[in-house]
């Protein structure tokens, strides 16, 4: 059976929290959302997420509204027992 040369997709993202200082006020927090990601799961600029807090260490992001895809064909799963 030939073998399909199928990338794998990065699953973590590190990054760190950014913190913005303007005089008089308290600092803001922000954290980049990495391109390759929102690429993958068609985020785009503008759209409203929320944070959803299951405990202090894990924080899931959540999409209240979800666009439908535009892609024409859905990617294949990959069979772990192959890679």
């Amino acid at each position: 059976m030939a073998r399909k040369n199928l990338k794998k997709m990065q699953t973590t993202y590190p990054l760190k929290v950014q913190a913005i200082r303007s005089r008089g006020q308290q600092p803001r927090l922000y954290v980049s959302f990495p391109l390759a990601l929102a690429a993958a799961i068609g985020l785009e600029p503008g759209e409203t997420v929320q944070w959803e807090l299951l405990d202090r260490g894990e924080l899931h992001l959540v999409r209240p509204t979800v666009p439908p895809s535009t892609t024409r064909r859905r990617a294949s799963k990959v069979n772990r027992s192959e890679s």
